[in-house]
């Protein structure tokens, strides 16, 4: 067990939320990766968790948690919102437009449709 594992799912919850606050985006990823392991169907650390990757420039990892969510939850705004930005950042205006489109509909934002 490291420092990373330490403690109960609440507790580390807090320190990613520490990590993530100091800006130390790589130690935040490194708690939640745990932690979202051990509480799959929670949205919360995996956001926080998807967050940690894009802020890490860990794009890929990043879009696959986002992914994750939009697959259990579709009306997840907030995820569909951080999965166009992180597309954007990969090259892929496309795909990021689809999912900015569908984030601004979610949010109630039908001007720019």
């Amino acid at each position: 067990m490291t420092y990373y594992d330490h403690g109960t799912p609440a507790e580390r919850w807090e320190r990613a939320r520490m990590f993530f606050d100091a800006k130390d985006y790589a130690a935040a990823a490194r708690v939640l990766d745990g932690l979202v392991a051990e509480v799959p169907e929670q949205t919360g650390p995996r956001l926080l968790l998807a967050r940690s990757y894009y802020h890490s420039a860990q794009l890929r990892r990043a879009e696959a948690e986002l992914r994750n969510v939009v697959e259990r939850d579709p009306v997840e705004q907030y995820a569909r919102l951080m999965l166009g930005r992180t597309l954007e950042r990969q090259g892929r205006q496309e795909e990021a437009d689809a999912q900015l489109r569908i984030a601004s509909a979610l949010a109630g934002d039908f001007a720019e449709l």
